[in-house]
């Protein structure tokens, strides 16, 4: 029996077992389960967003540990990260081609803890901002505008990118032919080899902008997001050149032109 590695689009390392392998014990779960992640993260951010919602809105209260917050900045990034979530949910559904790749469990329940706390980070730990003892109000400031406008632009291409990679393994009428890997050319992928980490990337930095850039622990998690995703992409990169030799050789890896 083998154990290889797979490289697939998401937050969590693929892995691929051999048809004898399949027979041994290994603590996996199918690849499929991925869409779990994004289940979890539509349900528990729908609810934090909710209640959020209620305390700016509707005069609802919220926790102790939650009072000293710009509310709608957390708002904002709240409901973009449940937007994100959304997308990404309907892509696993309906757009992406899975393998048979497998998980492993602890990665698994990684994923899903994941999902869960990275909307309770928002909530906890954007900074006050000053209003001078004036009422909460509703303030839209020109990050949040910036923040919102890379967002869009940076959702659009990974959608792109996504779709662009489900179609290799799909006929002209949509019908799934192949769960092989080929070459995907178009849009960031001209460039990059895996274009939609890096738009995960700009997603998370889209979120730090809207938050005002000085939130420090939303910044930890961008670099959290930073190395995972920089690692996926120079594995991911490193196949694509190994198993294909006519693979361009002016794609970077995982930022274009750069690295």
């Amino acid at each position: 029996s083998s154990l290889t590695i797979q490289l697939h689009p998401g937050f969590v390392p693929i892995v691929t077992l051999s048809r004898q392998s399949h027979h041994m014990a290994y603590p996996f779960c199918s690849h499929r389960w991925f869409t779990h992640f994004y289940v979890v993260s539509v349900l528990w951010n729908g609810f934090l967003l909710i209640w959020l919602f209620r305390a700016e809105f509707l005069g609802g209260s919220l926790p102790s540990w939650i009072q000293h917050i710009e509310h709608f900045s957390a708002l904002l990034v709240l409901l973009l990260l449940w937007l994100h979530s959304c997308r990404r949910l309907a892509e696993c559904l309906w757009t992406s081609v899975f393998s048979n790749g497998v998980i492993h469990i602890v990665q698994y329940c990684f994923g899903l803890g994941y999902y869960i706390a990275v909307g309770s980070t928002v909530l906890c730990q954007v900074p006050t901002d000053v209003r001078n003892g004036k009422e909460l109000s509703v303030q839209i400031c020109w990050y949040h505008i910036v923040g919102v406008t890379m967002y869009i632009w940076a959702s659009l291409h990974q959608h792109r990118c996504l779709v662009i990679l489900a179609n290799l393994r799909k006929s002209k009428s949509g019908k799934v032919v192949s769960l092989s890997h080929s070459i995907p050319f178009g849009d960031w992928f001209e460039t990059v080899s895996c274009p939609h980490y890096f738009a995960e990337l700009l997603i998370y930095v889209s979120m730090a902008v809207t938050l005002g850039f000085h939130n420090v622990i939303w910044w930890c998690v961008v670099m959290c997001v930073l190395f995972n995703q920089a690692l996926a992409a120079v594995l991911s990169h490193e196949f694509y050149q190994k198993n294909f030799s006519s693979y361009p050789k002016h794609r970077k890896a995982f930022i274009p032109f750069v690295f």
